[in-house]
Order: C-alpha cells, then sequence, then structure tokens
C-alpha cells in the first residue's frame, strides 16, 4: 500500500497574513490598543473599501505586467458625476450610479482601446488619463464640493446592514455579525475538505493534518476577531458586503475561469500566450475596462462614505492600489499574485496608515515608512523568486 503524500506549507504563501497580523500587534502595543477597538476596526474596514475594490481590479493590470495610474483621477470623475446629478439635476440615485457606472466603463474602454488596438504603453495612456481625469473633476465641480448627498446614498460608502442587538458585557453584540461568523467558519472548514479531497483524487500531496488544523485555526481567530468587532460596534457595514462579493467574484474569475488563465498567461509571457492563440488585444481591452468599472464603483462608495463629491477625492488612490498589489505578492513581471493576496496587501497598508495616524506621525513620516514598506516587501518577494 502507497504512502499518503504529505509536503509541509508552504509559508511563503502565508507570509503576508503573518506579517498583517504582526504589523497588527506592533500598532496595539504602540498605541496602547487603540487600534483593536471596535470603531477603529469599523474605521478601518470603511476606509479601507475604496483601496481594496481599487486593488482587485489593479491587480488584473498588474499581472499582465503592467499598471494603471489613472485610477484616482477616473474615482474623482465618477464621483463628481454623481454630485452633479443628484445635486444640481435631483435625479434618482440610480440614475446617478448608473451614469457614474457608465463613465467609468468608458474610460476603461478608452484606455483599452490606446492599449490593446494602437500598442500604446499602457504607462503612458494612463498617465494621459490621470491628467486629462483630474483636470476634467475640477472642471465639472468648478473647484466646489458637491453635496451634501441624501442618506439613501450615502447608506452605501456608511450604512450598516439590520443588527439583532443582545446586552453584553457592558455593551451590547450584534447576533447578525456573529451569525456571519459562524457561516464564515463554515465556508472556511467546506473549502479546505474540498481542496483536500480534490487534492487526494488527483494523487497530489496534501499538509500533514496538524499543520492543517493550524493554518486553519490562524484564518478563522483573525475571522472572529473582525466579526467580533464588529459585533460590539453597529454590525456589519454595508461596504464590506461589498468588497465581499467582489473579492469572491475575482477570486473565482482569476483562478477558475479562462479568461483568468490568460490573463496570467499573458503576463508570463505575452509572445507565448499570442502563438498559443490567446487574443491578446482582447485580453489587454477588457482588463482595463474592467478598471473602469471598478474606479466607478470606488467612486460611488468613497462619495457616499463622504456625503459629497469633491475635487480631490482619489488623490493618491492608484499608488496605494499598486502598492497593495505588490506587497500580496504580485511581481514585476509574470506575476503569481492573487485576489486574496491584493486584499491581504491593501488592508496592510491601511493598517499602517491608520496605525501611524493613531500613534500621531506626521504625513511625511507615514510617507516614508510606506515606501519603505513597499520597497522591502517586493524585494524579499523578488529575491526569493531568484533564490528559488
Amino acid at each position: 500500500m502507497d504512502k499518503k503524500k504529505t509536503v509541509n506549507i508552504n509559508m511563503k504563501q502565508y507570509g503576508m497574513i503573518l506579517a498583517l497580523i504582526v504589523v497588527f500587534l506592533i500598532f496595539a502595543a504602540m498605541t496602547g490598543g487603540k487600534n483593536m477597538s471596535p470603531a477603529n476596526i469599523n474605521n478601518l474596514i470603511m476606509q479601507n473599501s475604496y483601496i481594496v475594490i481599487l486593488a482587485v481590479g489593479m491587480l488584473l493590470c498588474v499581472l499582465t505586467g503592467n499598471i494603471d495610474l489613472g485610477v484616482g483621477s477616473i474615482v474623482a470623475v465618477c464621483g463628481a458625476v454623481v454630485g452633479i446629478m443628484i445635486v444640481d439635476y435631483k435625479t434618482s440615485m440610480w440614475v446617478a450610479i448608473l451614469a457614474a457606472l457608465a463613465i467609468g466603463t468608458l474610460s476603461g474602454m478608452f484606455v483599452g482601446f490606446f492599449v490593446s488596438k494602437l500598442s500604446i504603453p499602457p504607462f503612458i495612456v494612463t498617465l494621459a488619463t490621470m491628467l486629462m481625469g483630474r483636470g476634467l473633476t475640477y472642471t465639472l465641480l468648478k473647484a466646489q464640493t458637491k453635496g451634501p448627498l441624501p442618506a439613501n446614498y450615502t447608506y452605501i460608502g456608511a450604512g450598516f446592514l439590520p443588527t439583532v442587538k443582545i446586552p453584553f458585557g457592558g455593551g451590547t453584540l450584534d447576533l447578525i455579525s456573529i451569525g456571519a461568523a459562524l457561516i464564515a467558519f463554515a465556508f472556511i472548514i467546506i473549502s479546505e475538505i474540498s481542496s483536500i479531497k480534490t487534492k487526494k483524487k488527483y494523487d497530489f500531496p496534501v499538509n500533514p493534518l496538524w499543520q492543517t488544523i493550524v493554518k486553519v485555526g490562524v484564518i478563522m481567530i483573525i475571522v472572529w476577531f473582525f466579526f467580533y468587532k464588529l459585533a460590539r460596534y453597529n454590525g456589519i457595514p454595508f461596504v464590506l458586503v461589498i468588497m465581499g462579493l467582489l473579492v469572491a467574484l475575482y477570486h473565482f474569475i482569476t483562478s477558475k475561469t479562462v479568461a483568468g488563465r490568460q490573463i496570467y498567461a499573458l503576463g508570463g509571457n505575452a509572445k507565448a500566450a499570442r502563438l498559443s492563440g490567446i487574443n491578446t488585444e482582447k485580453v489587454f481591452f477588457w482588463v482595463y475596462t474592467n478598471m473602469g468599472i471598478m474606479c466607478a464603483i470606488a467612486g460611488i462608495v468613497l462619495s457616499a462614505r463622504n456625503a459629497s463629491a469633491t475635487p480631490k477625492a482619489g488623490d493618491q488612490f492608484e499608488m496605494d492600489a499598486i502598492a497593495s498589489c505588490y506587497i500580496g505578492g504580485a511581481a514585476t513581471s509574470g506575476g503569481i499574485g492573487t485576489i486574496i493576496g491584493a486584499v491581504v496587501g491593501a488592508f496592510i497598508m491601511g493598517i499602517l496608515n491608520n496605525g501611524m495616524s493613531l500613534y500621531g506621525w506626521s504625513t511625511d513620516i507615514q510617507k516614508i515608512v510606506k515606501g519603505a514598506v513597499l520597497l522591502g516587501a517586493v524585494t524579499v518577494d523578488l529575491l526569493s523568486k531568484r533564490k528559488k
């Protein structure tokens, strides 16, 4: 009888999750636990929602070996469209949302056309959209803020799901949040069991049981911590539902579909991808069109949370989105980054921003630290790949 094939967990795959935990605990010690309060955990999720959304779309661009520098400006344009239509033209919020999505889609198609059909380097095209988008935002808003936006719209970025609260520990506890955590636990366990069965079916090596238990246990502790803190506050933010659905959708696309595999193939070797029959022009076009749609969603969420549209909205968002992808493990060429990795990278950036602000560091010091973290993460990632 054959011995069971086992292989130790590749810790590199979970390095960023461990880094996230370490960074969070460091700031917990530095701030006296302020970053662990229920209110701050809620703020951490809401403040990073648009960065997570942008990082999900940006990863697809990064996997092709490119980036999109115009996302922050397109976020601002889409938010401005919503603000103008609701405040000035008194349109329904749904009409304004559809208009913003249309503008985002058209901007993505604009970039996709120049990149895929005319073979203009994405860096140049998106640098142009960054400048044009910011100028267009100031022109549309006339350098003014449009607001306040109605409560039914701001619910998208600042609202919470219905709650069922019970007295607990000198405060209250939301049972809906606890139930969501239990559902997440069940999903994690079922996914792990399914993965093990699939590996055994095709005679692939599996991780030792104790390592699997430790891995699942750590993930469940993280999930429980966040949902418990939300339960102690106002419950589950609506924007968390939006993020969850987008992350699940794009994780499925990149890992389970032909379209997702084509992106990885294009990033690995564009010439080989073309010779293998992949329509690289089509892939480039839909990747950048998709990025425009994600910018529109982020613009809607941002303007909803701020209850207004401002000319400076989305400033430097492209840098945080790009950094999230690379910190999350996307290589500079032929990336092997994943959607989950990009999300973890986004929250590492968010925890850094949040922790440094709570500790009282100035914005110039914060930029130095974020730059050093980005450079260090990419350096370690590439050196480990070269060594391997």
